[in-house]
């Protein structure tokens, strides 16, 4: 048992997750926020919000 303590001290001392992860998630969902709201504004309105404007900061995209 003793051994198995000693085994896992150093696992402990370290950082249990890395920031590598972190900021790959964080980075991830703020381009998934970003491209889901340029989307959203770019597609038809729903119900209420067809006389909504657009931001300025959304780009246009033409519609083929």
């Amino acid at each position: 048992m003793h051994l198995l303590l000693q085994s896992a001290a150093p696992a402990a001392a370290s950082p249990h997750f890395p920031l590598a992860f972190t900021l790959v998630y964080v980075v991830g969902f703020i381009a998934a926020v970003t491209i889901g709201s340029i989307a959203w504004y770019n597609s038809k309105r729903p119900a209420g919000w067809e006389s909504k404007d657009r931001p300025d900061f959304v780009p246009k995209i033409d519609k083929e």
